[in-house]
């Protein structure tokens, strides 16, 4: 009967078999029909002996070696079951017992190949990747890979002892996706993909589309369940589901950038002294609520293989770091934070990606994600590959990923890294590296109709998402809507306003007279995209020093001019961010390699500098002038820019009434200046709601601490005035109303 068997087996499929390049090894190996009985074939090189065993009918039978490659096989005249378990003997004591991975219809259908095939599959990463599930009764893990260059692909792991040759894949049509479904393999299982390049090299790849990775520098996937979190944030996730894009940009918005790995470390001797996703979410989540902050952004959350890279350079796009712990630890931050009535936000790397061996660069033996021209498909001054943004695969990989952190994270908002290399073919490349686009400029239209893809089905979607540009050019419509051929993001990075504003403070007081435009310009274009004011990471590092050091003069003046350049911030048009460590006026330079330097709340300067920050927060969320008409021209209005001899400013923030408007006053010379006028609208009082210089935020005391009457005094173009004195290197802010009293009120 045998004979049967050996005459059935399609020689050109056993010789790829053995030879380590069958893609479509379900077609020989498993049970299959066979002149009305029954061939199974299995595959186990090394195997003393393969046994088939049906435990309920009590079946136990031998397979017979068909030849002495590891290839085991028997026809049965008649069977009466359908699925079977293996046992598979290595030796006397050592026999593995697994149900045959050859005997399992693919989960990956064929609407699900051609959605992805058109970039449309946007939940591509449900059926790509590794999933623990039950088929037929059988527990395992599901394994599907995207690598359509490939001669072969099989699936690696502690489970199988590294050996390619036990779990090849196969091919699903024209697809490129090679997929497996191997019983027995749990959560934790270590594993990477195998692939058998079409000129015979042999790659071992982590997973793209891997939820879980070992902890650096070893770099294997690691098998996660995510469907086993218990989600503790539904108020928060309901609330959220309400919002609008209206909604957002009208809702007050304070975010505190962190680098998870360096805010706190423990000092206990440990290598890196991380803090897990638990306790960060613990503490700082505490240290937000009580410092008023709204939102939280989070550096290097994707998982990366080089700390010093701050997560930029991407290796596991899918997975959260495993540096502060597993999939879980992070839900439980993010959960966390909801419940203390904080929005998460991840940096989102879509602009490029390393070239570490295991990771996605040349994938399958050629270029795959990156471009395949290196004048598009390389950062040269960066080391790293550009994503092909034309191939629609790869477009999907992007889009899937975002909506991965949005929908199973439930992340509240993307910052998206370096737009600008995306949207400039010559982007930091020289003459001859680069290549113009079909009309001969160097605008990249691939990449620009990817993030217009990208911003209208989030829109679609998750509509309360923040999806917020880092884009530091002046390119026209980042946050218009895609209808109007914008780019649609909701949010823009102001680096403008950041890189003019921080040269302007460094100035000595006696030269900013002659650059008051640096000090004003950014208010002219406010309106033009939906800013947030960033002093991010990116101004206290690499010797630009802290930000309290970039402040001329004295010690109280460093101090007093870091609260004036934090005042008018906080009343700038624009929602808010600022990196760690600002807001206690640390002195030395960030590092990643070491946590923040708290020791310095020690100092009594640098306390009631973390007090004022709080206050700013405060006070912000108080009053809808700062935030609820950010992004239109009525939400801001000047009383005088031009007092250039004195370095003084003032202007008017406006909610959406007469009752809700803050006048701000800003002084940038270390000089008292007594009687000084200012313009006011309206004859009424003017309560001060914040001074920088007062004592509790380490100044010299010179508030309003009685409510200022204006004049029927006409200045700065306005037909009333209040008197002030200013205190040296200050930012005041008064709240007051226009709304004309009724006389019923005036009785009263």
């Amino acid at each position: 009967m045998q004979e049967v068997l050996r005459n059935w087996i399609n020689e050109v499929q056993y010789k790829e078999l053995i030879e380590g390049v069958n893609n479509c090894p379900h077609k020989l190996l498993g049970m299959h029909q066979i002149e009305g009985g029954k061939g199974i074939i299995v595959y186990r090189p090394q195997a003393w002996s393969v046994e088939v065993i049906h435990e309920e009918s009590g079946f136990r039978e031998e397979l017979q070696r068909i030849d002495d490659n590891g290839v085991f096989g028997r026809y049965f005249d008649k069977l009466e079951f359908d699925t079977y378990t293996l046992a598979v003997r290595y030796g006397e004591d050592d026999v593995v017992y697994t149900n045959d991975p050859y005997n399992f219809e693919p989960v990956i259908g064929e609407m699900d190949r051609y959605l992805f095939g058109e970039g449309n599959h946007y939940e591509i990463y449900k059926k790509l990747g590794a999933h623990p599930m039950i088929i037929d009764g059988v527990s395992g893990t599901y394994f599907a890979v995207w690598a359509p260059n490939a001669r072969a692909v099989s699936v690696v792991g502690n489970f199988n002892m590294w050996d390619s040759r036990l779990h090849p894949m196969r091919i699903l049509g024209v697809s490129g996706i090679y997929e497996l479904f191997i019983p027995g393999v749990g959560e934790d299982a270590v594993y990477k993909y195998f692939i058998r390049t079409r000129d015979g090299k042999e790659l071992f790849k982590s997973d793209p589309y891997g939820n879980y990775a070992e902890v650096r520098p070893d770099n294997a996937s690691k098998v996660t369940d995510l469907e086993n979190y218990n989600w503790r944030d539904k108020q928060w996730e309901e609330r959220k589901a309400k919002l609008k894009r209206r909604d957002r940009m009208d809702s007050p918005i304070t975010i505190y950038e962190v680098h998870p790995g360096s805010w706190k470390k423990h000092q206990d001797g440990t290598e890196d002294g991380f803090y897990t996703y638990r306790e960060l979410a613990e503490e700082l989540g505490d240290y937000l609520l009580e410092m008023k902050y709204t939102h939280v952004e989070l550096m290097g959350i994707a998982e990366h293989p080089f700390d010093g890279s701050w997560g930029y350079q991407v290796v596991g796009y899918y997975a959260p770091t495993s540096r502060y712990g597993t999939p879980q630890d992070f839900m439980y931050f993010v959960d966390y934070m909801h419940q203390r009535g904080i929005g998460v936000i991840l940096d989102w790397v879509p602009a490029h990606f390393p070239k570490d061996a295991h990771g996605l660069g040349r994938f399958d033996g050629e270029p795959l994600y990156e471009h395949p021209d290196k004048r598009r498909g390389e950062h040269p001054h960066w080391g790293t590959y550009i994503f092909n943004y034309g191939k629609k695969e790869v477009e999907n990989f992007l889009i899937g990923n975002a909506i991965f952190w949005i929908k199973e994270f439930h992340i509240d908002g993307l910052r998206v890294d370096a737009v600008a290399s995306m949207l400039y073919l010559d982007y930091g490349k020289s003459d001859g590296e680069w290549l113009p686009n079909e009309k001969g400029g160097n605008e990249n239209t691939e990449a620009i109709q990817f993030m217009q893809h990208l911003n209208r089905v989030i829109e679609e979607r998750h509509p309360s998402a923040l999806i917020i540009a880092e884009e530091s050019t002046a390119w026209a419509g980042v946050t218009a809507p895609v209808g109007m051929d914008g780019l649609g993001f909701l949010f823009k990075w102001n680096m403008g306003w950041m890189n003019d504003f921080l040269e302007y403070m460094k100035l000595d007081p006696y030269f900013r007279k002659f650059n008051q435009n640096m000090l004003t310009f950014s208010f002219a274009y406010a309106g033009s995209e939906n800013f947030i004011e960033v002093l991010s990471h990116d101004e206290v590092v690499h010797g630009k020093g802290s930000m309290i050091n970039k402040m001329p003069g004295t010690i109280e003046e460093k101090f007093a001019n870091l609260r004036a350049a934090y005042g008018l911030m906080y009343a700038h048009p624009g929602k808010k961010l600022l990196f760690m460590g600002q807001e206690i006026a640390q002195s030395r330079e960030w590092s990643e390699k070491r946590e923040l330097d708290w020791f310095e709340l020690q100092n009594e300067k640098n306390r009631k500098l973390q007090a004022y920050v709080k206050k700013l927060n405060e006070v912000y969320q108080m009053y809808p002038a700062f935030y609820s008409n950010d992004y239109h021209e009525n939400g801001f209005e000047w009383v005088d820019g031009s007092d250039c001899e004195n370095s003084v400013i003032s202007f008017i923030r406006k909610g959406k009434n007469t009752q809700d408007q803050i006048l701000v006053v800003c002084s940038f010379t270390p000089i008292i200046r007594e009687k000084y006028l200012v313009g006011v609208p309206a004859l009424t009082s003017y309560k001060e709601i914040i001074n920088s210089d007062a004592i509790e935020f380490g100044g010299c005391g010179k508030i309003n601490r009685n409510p200022i009457k204006s004049k029927k005094i006409p200045c700065q173009g306005k037909p009333f005035s209040i008197e002030l004195t200013l205190p040296p290197l200050s930012v005041m802010m008064f709240k007051f109303s226009t709304r004309k009293k009724k006389k019923r009120d005036q009785k009263k």
